[in-house]
């Protein structure tokens, strides 16, 4: 087991005691002396995506026992993206280290409590993905530990069917992916690609087209919108000319996707050109949950899928 790049971020389970029998860091107290001593074993679960990354703690339940409810949960941390293909490998693996880090000093645990790690993140779309991250993640954890990963997608279908792998998710965030499996273990997806590759579902693209619509209707292009005004009140800017250089100065998918709001608001408000944006990236949506349901033949007998 190594400390990777962030020798730091491990240092609470070498720190020494101080006064009263506990240590301090970033301005919380915790028991030196309970941690890990009671022997009990965690488990790391870890939802990362491009707006934020959650990792829980939870104590390890033998498979012989009933399982409470609801499921206790020991600790709850809170990073950011964690989707290297938005934000670049390097600062995905940091994000990655550090929430789980903090969810193991919230729990009062260390890494020789961990059983096993699900990491169940954004990004990972083939074999060569898990791969890499796997490696990662063996140099972090000790042998022991049992690692598993996944695109994010798997997990909240694995949610909503109480762990059976049979059916299609759709999740509609900053980026989109329809995903699914069959019984007997085939899986597809449809979308999931980035924004480059046409995400037009995802609140990346509709906030992504609102910018475009603005910047036409700016130079004569295309209609009048009130996303003009709208977007512009969002940013604290006079004029659409400023968006050009407010885009480009930091064009990170979860900061273009958080004026998917204002869409919403002006669609709401009768605007046409945000009612055909959110009509689309409704067609966008159905579109590939048709796909991936079509190539696995999801449909009972007798039903169709129209779009």
């Amino acid at each position: 087991m190594k400390r990777y790049r962030n020798g730091e971020i491990w240092d609470f389970e070498h720190e020494k005691i101080a006064v009263g029998g506990a240590f301090i860091r970033e301005n919380s107290i915790f028991n030196v002396n309970k941690m890990n001593h009671s022997g009990r074993k965690v488990i790391l679960g870890i939802d990362g995506g491009t707006t934020s990354t959650v990792c829980v703690c939870m104590p390890l339940i033998p498979f012989t026992q009933p399982l409470p409810d609801p499921l206790p949960v020991l600790a709850r941390a809170v990073a950011g993206c964690s989707n290297h293909n938005s934000v670049g490998e390097s600062a995905a693996r940091d994000t990655l280290e550090q929430v789980m880090a903090d969810a193991l000093i919230k729990s009062a645990s260390t890494r020789s409590a961990v059983q096993a790690v699900c990491l169940s993140v954004a990004g990972v779309d083939h074999p060569t993905d898990q791969d890499r991250i796997l490696n990662w993640l063996r140099e972090i954890f000790p042998s022991h530990v049992r690692l598993f990963v996944q695109n994010d997608a798997v997990a909240a279908l694995a949610s909503g069917t109480m762990g059976k792998l049979h059916g299609c998710v759709l999740i509609a965030s900053t980026g989109t992916i329809a995903y699914g499996f069959t019984e007997d273990g085939r899986e597809a997806r449809a979308a999931g690609a980035g924004p480059i590759l046409g995400d037009w579902g995802s609140g990346y693209g509709i906030a992504a087209q609102a910018l475009t619509a603005v910047i036409r209707a700016h130079d004569g292009r295309g209609p009048q919108t009130s996303l003009t005004l709208g977007i512009l009140h969002k940013l604290n800017l006079s004029s659409p000319d400023e968006l050009i250089g407010w885009t480009y100065a930091d064009p990170s998918w979860a900061r273009i996707a958080a004026l998917v709001p204002v869409v919403v608001s002006s669609a709401e408000a009768g605007d046409l050109v945000a009612n055909k944006i959110l009509h689309d990236a409704v067609q966008e949506l159905s579109s590939s949950v048709k796909a991936v349901v079509q190539r696995l033949d999801l449909c009972g007998e007798g039903e169709v899928l129209n779009s």
